[in-house]
């Protein structure tokens, strides 16, 4: 709890992250890998090559590696965090380790077989309170971001997405054509259900969450827009997204 920030906003802000990392050494937000390692074995093959968005200190990666998936790009935009893991994992040859946004990745069209990440957006979208109401800025942030995952993802290829927040809202987010992937969910989770959305490029919408982008808030009950939460970090409590 020390590196809880004063402002929940400071959790988009590079400067808090190269602060944080200097100190903390590791932190798993959802949960480790043998958590819902079951679900990725599904969609993730050893050989594939994987990309791990906003990697920052977790032992996600290091921890696949471990098992097997020996093709690993992470990035995230804290520079002390990629120095950090870079270092602590030289000795794992096929990891590689980039300073960059998500929203402008420098990746070649097509280079990965699976792009995945875990609160990686949840993070991001911090200070927004309902998926139809998103501020200019952050709408913009995702929607690149989005784009950049699936313009970097092969033919088949699938876009995993670890996070605390309830298809109800968050598949809203995922169910667009432009992005040329389908969406399936999955949960894991003792006493607190977490989820875990795969989309696979090439595949169209079903029905249902192609019909998702046609929804507005008065469709649901207010009760439905709050999501609770028993993970250590306070900011979890306050994203509805």
């Amino acid at each position: 709890m020390a590196h809880l920030p004063d402002d929940n906003k400071r959790y988009k802000e590079v400067d808090y992250w190269n602060e944080r990392y200097t100190t903390e050494h590791s932190y798993d937000w959802l949960g480790g890998f043998p958590k819902f390692q079951h679900l990725l074995e599904q969609h993730v093959k050893k050989e594939d090559s994987i990309l791990m968005l906003g990697c920052g200190n977790s032992s996600l990666s290091g921890d696949m590696y471990s098992a097997g998936y020996h093709s690993i790009a992470n990035v995230d935009y804290s520079s002390k965090c990629i120095e950090t893991m870079s270092a602590r994992h030289s000795d794992c040859p096929g990891m590689t380790w980039h300073e960059m946004d998500i929203s402008r990745l420098s990746f070649p069209d097509a280079s990965f077989d699976v792009v995945l990440e875990k609160a990686t957006l949840d993070a991001i979208l911090v200070e927004e309170k309902s998926p139809w109401e998103m501020s200019p800025q952050s709408a913009s942030f995702l929607h690149k971001s989005l784009t950049e995952i699936s313009r970097c993802l092969k033919a088949g290829g699938r876009f995993v997405s670890i996070t605390f927040v309830s298809p109800l809202l968050r598949k809203r987010l995922y169910a667009c054509r432009e992005y040329d992937w389908s969406i399936r969910k999955y949960s894991y989770g003792e006493g607190f259900e977490y989820f875990v959305y795969v989309m696979t490029k090439g595949e169209e919408l079903g029905p249902e969450d192609a019909a998702l982008q046609e929804k507005r808030p008065q469709d649901h009950k207010p009760s439905d827009l709050f999501v609770h939460s028993e993970t250590a970090e306070e900011f979890l409590c306050n994203i509805h997204l």
